[in-house]
């Protein structure tokens, strides 16, 4: 390694490109660390969940997300109509694919449901 001063300060170090690239991925793995240590407390504090791979396969598989969803948060149709303020028949119709709903509908589901607007696309 060689440092270049500038001013009689270091101002630059060279060094072998193979220990250049070692520094890169130490820190890329540093990165990571930090990474899966702040996924690790936002799940710990419920910031975050873990999903099922059921639940992840069901989705991926194309099913109703509002179904699966209602269906792994263990509410019933008749519950999870009237805490989102929609008939049981409305949410039926969304589930079986035979009406879709609102936004506003879909955003009061994804409340109720715990979710993002985006996971019931």
């Amino acid at each position: 390694m060689q440092i270049l001063e500038k001013d009689g300060q270091p101002a630059f170090a060279i060094l072998p490109f193979e220990e250049y690239q070692a520094l890169l991925d130490a820190q890329e793995e540093l990165n990571d660390i930090r990474d899966c240590q702040r996924i690790r407390e936002a799940i710990a504090s419920g910031e975050e969940e873990t999903i099922p791979s059921d639940v992840v396969d069901a989705l991926l598989d194309g099913g109703n997300p509002v179904k699966i969803w209602r269906t792994y948060r263990n509410l019933k149709q008749t519950e999870l109509a009237a805490q989102a303020g929609i008939t049981p028949a409305y949410l039926s119709q969304i589930e079986n694919g035979t009406r879709t709903g609102s936004i506003d509908v879909l955003r009061k589901l994804a409340t109720v449901l715990k979710l993002d607007l985006d996971d019931l696309d």
